[in-house]
């Protein structure tokens, strides 16, 4: 009992501290306004993906998820999957990112047919550049989606770990707005 007890408040005081640590490296989600960060990441086939190239092409809805194949990860790529051509009508490059490597996204793509780019940011860096903190004391990577015209100007901002395919149409609703 006397362990029991020992291992209980280790515990608490290692999930106290990761709470803390955590908190401290909260950054601040860049919003409505803000440009989209430079960035260069590797797809899923292993190339380099520069942001750069993409501005002035098309609107830019990027969006981050915690991991591949995982139950409400797989919901919303598979409604964004199932909303590309909208998407397409509405002149704008869905692009996925996460921490899973370009192996793992490759996987990801076959198993549910993604017609669209997925990042891998193994080491969080673009995830730190939006200010994408973690959930439930850091321990889940956020989900959040940023919708940016042609110029990379972030025009909407959504953040619900929760609500998977409310991204989609959130992000549908503001693309048509920019179309007008």
């Amino acid at each position: 009992m006397k362990y029991i007890i020992i291992i209980a408040i280790v515990l608490v005081v290692g999930i106290i501290l990761l709470a803390l640590r955590n908190k401290k490296e909260t950054i601040k989600t860049l919003g409505i306004g803000d440009k989209i960060p430079e960035f260069t990441l590797l797809d899923q086939d292993e190339n380099t993906f520069n942001i750069i190239d993409h501005f002035g092409n098309k609107n830019l809805v990027i969006y981050f998820y915690p991991k591949d194949d995982t139950p409400g990860c797989t919901k919303e790529a598979c409604a964004f999957r199932d909303e590309f051509e909208a998407f397409s009508d509405l002149d704008a490059m869905v692009i996925g990112i996460s921490g899973d490597s370009p192996e793992s996204h490759r996987q990801f793509i076959k198993k549910y047919n993604l017609p669209f780019t997925l990042l891998s940011d193994e080491e969080d860096l673009v995830r730190k550049q939006f200010g994408v903190n973690g959930d439930y004391l850091g321990l889940i990577p956020g989900r959040v989606t940023f919708i940016a015209d042609k110029k990379g100007i972030i025009q909407f901002v959504f953040d619900s770990q929760s609500k998977a395919t409310k991204h989609v149409e959130e992000a549908q609703r503001v693309l048509s707005e920019l179309n007008k």
